[in-house]
Formats: C-alpha cells, sequence, structure tokens
C-alpha cells in the first residue's frame, strides 16, 4: 500500500506557497531570457541558474521545455489583458475615453518592458501550436469587448452579430497597428492609443448608424 505524502511546512511556509513560489522565480526567468536575448536560447539549464533552482523544481512545474514557453506567453497575456481591462472598465468617461484609456495602459507595459516587446513579437514556428496559442489574445479581447459594450454605449444597442463583427474589426486592425508601432514607434503610446480609439469610435458609431437604418 502507497504510504500518503507528507506535506509538512517549513519556516512557516506551506508547500503550496513554496511551489508556487519556485513556479514565479522559474517564469521571470524564462520570461527574462526569452525578453533578452530570444526564445532559442531559452534552456532548461539556463532558466533553473537564473531562477537558482535545480532541474528536479522545473520538471515539477513544467513537463518539458514547450511548456514554460505557454506559461511564459499565457503570463504576458494576462497582465497585458489585466492592464486594458482594469484602466477601461476604472475610467468613467465615454467609449472613447474608455478605449483610450485601456489601450494607452496597454501599450504603457509594452514600451515600458523590452521583454513584453520580444515575446509579444518573436517568430514562434518553431514551437508547434504557440503562434496559434498567442493569437488566442486577440479571441479573449474581443470578448471582452463584447461582454463590456453594452455599458458603454451610451443606451445603444446592437445585434449580437453586428457587435461581434465589430469587434473583431476593431481588434485585428488595432493589433496590426500596433505590430507596425512595435516596429517604428515613432508615437508615444498615449498619441497612438487616441489615434486607434479614435478609428475604433468611428466604427462603433458606423454599425449603430446602420443598425438603426430600416431594413427593406
Amino acid at each position: 500500500m502507497k504510504r500518503p505524502e507528507v506535506v509538512r511546512d517549513y519556516g512557516g511556509i506551506s508547500a503550496v506557497d513554496r511551489r508556487a513560489e519556485r513556479r514565479s522565480k522559474l517564469l521571470g526567468a524564462g520570461r527574462q531570457i526569452w525578453g533578452e536575448s530570444g526564445i532559442g536560447e531559452v534552456t532548461v539549464r539556463g532558466v533553473c541558474t537564473a531562477a537558482g533552482l535545480t532541474p528536479r523544481y522545473f520538471y515539477e512545474q513544467f513537463p518539458t521545455r514547450d511548456a514554460l514557453f505557454f506559461a511564459v506567453s499565457d503570463d504576458v497575456r494576462d497582465q497585458l489583458l489585466e492592464a486594458m481591462v482594469t484602466a477601461g472598465i476604472g475610467d468613467p468617461g465615454t467609449l472613447a475615453d474608455k478605449l483610450r484609456s485601456a489601450l494607452t495602459a496597454f501599450l504603457d507595459l509594452i514600451a515600458a518592458d523590452p521583454c513584453i516587446h520580444r515575446i509579444a513579437t518573436s517568430d514562434l514556428s518553431a514551437i508547434p501550436g504557440l503562434n496559434e496559442h498567442r493569437a488566442g489574445i486577440l479571441d479573449m479581447i474581443t470578448d471582452a469587448i463584447v461582454e463590456n459594450a453594452p455599458g458603454v454605449l451610451d443606451g445603444q444597442t446592437l445585434a449580437p452579430d453586428d457587435l461581434r463583427r465589430g469587434a473583431l474589426f476593431i481588434v485585428g486592425g488595432v493589433n496590426q497597428i500596433i505590430a507596425t508601432w512595435l516596429a517604428d514607434p515613432a508615437e508615444s503610446p498615449a498619441e497612438l492609443a487616441a489615434i486607434c480609439s479614435d478609428l475604433a469610435v468611428a466604427l462603433v458609431r458606423s454599425i449603430v448608424a446602420r443598425s438603426d437604418q430600416p431594413h427593406h
């Protein structure tokens, strides 16, 4: 009969908290190496050295090196999404104000952290499924727009299909503008956020006007 695993606290820190701390260190090390040197330079040994941990603890958290890449990608995604949603919802102004705040928070993070820049733009074709996984952030942003739209459309209602198509168009277009900006950041994050939010609001107004027209 297998003996139950004994889980002890050390120094007042539970086993669960210690595992979480090790995971955080490994993620941080992987993110830093990827962001500073490129994804090809990320190795299990290098990550463990940077995190001050042994490979045993790496494989306790990640079955493979690729699993770490997916986790780092998710970590960056969650950071960007949290900043956008918090800033956008927290702004008491109009739809344009909320969009501008959300996009400024998004772009400020990218501009302030070169690691995010590199992780967000590096070629991931060598890691099966990672390009598609990273692209999932666009779907999550689209879902967030659809979910929060009723609260910022000043009483206007849109047909669900029109709303989703508009959200997809906004997210895809803004994403392309940001990709171009990353290659040559001529504008400040606030300036680019204002440009993108104005374009998005113009599209929303066009959709609203179209939905108000009588259908034949």
